[in-house]
């Protein structure tokens, strides 16, 4: 299922933003009704008066931010800042530094979902060991969701400036992680505590992605309602999805 959703996004010609448009509907529904319902669950403890899992999640969103302003990489809003005028050979090497910076955010970006995925591996044999029923169920939903975990990591390296080899050596890891995730539960368990504070953490990671990069992408082309309900339909199908496992 990864490598199908991989294989629909490579399909996109020029419907590329309505790809960009459900591939944040998708993000926003797996942070909304996957990630952090999940990570409430696993890590409730409060720090002064707040949960942690919800601390992580701030702390995601506000380290990705800080990324990119540190690089310089804002593509949404490159427009607003006055032009500087440089040397030729200058202003080479520094637009090459920028593009391999950004290029290093989307693999970043990436080998985050690859590592949400090997997690869904660690969720499927734990589940596994708890008994077979529970293991199935929980098997199923993270096939189900498969899918949206290959559209969005083959989309996010190539929205990044990543070359197609990379994108889809990235969807190839996805592919293998939860199966690898699930072998490296029978050698040990990771605390649920841990898992809760990543997934919070992976949660802000996301939406950053999908509210500042993704759907300002999608929409500076072609602003239309098109676009707009290739979202809603992302944040519908994760509902859908979520809801039926």
């Amino acid at each position: 299922m990864t490598l199908v959703g991989g294989f629909v996004a490579q399909r996109t010609g020029d419907r590329r933003h309505l790809v960009l448009g459900f591939a944040a509907g998708l993000m926003l529904g797996v942070v909304a009704f996957d990630l952090l319902p999940e990570a409430m669950a696993q890590a409730p403890q409060e720090l002064h008066g707040v949960p942690e899992a919800l601390l992580m999640f701030a702390a995601g969103f506000l380290a990705i931010h800080v990324v990119e302003r540190a690089v310089a990489i804002h593509r949404g809003h490159e427009g607003e800042y006055a032009a500087h005028s440089h040397g030729h050979s200058h202003s080479h090497s520094h637009a090459r530094g920028e593009r391999h910076r950004e290029q290093g955010v989307g693999l970043a970006a990436a080998s985050a979902l690859v590592l949400h995925s090997m997690m869904d591996g660690f969720a499927i044999g734990a589940a596994f060991q708890a008994g077979t029923t529970v293991g199935t169920v929980v098997a199923i939903a993270v096939v189900a969701h498969d899918f949206a975990d290959g559209f969005n990591t083959y989309t996010l390296t190539r929205l990044y400036g990543n070359n197609r080899r990379r994108a889809l050596a990235l969807l190839f890891a996805d592919a293998v992680a939860p199966v690898t995730g699930a072998a490296i539960t029978l050698l040990f368990t990771i605390p649920e505590q841990v898992l809760g504070l990543y997934l919070g953490f992976f949660g802000g990671f996301l939406m950053y992605l999908a509210t500042s990069d993704i759907l300002p992408e999608a929409h500076s082309p072609h602003p239309s309602k098109v676009t707009l309900a290739c979202t809603l339909l992302g944040v519908a199908f994760m509902w859908l999805v979520v809801g039926l496992t």
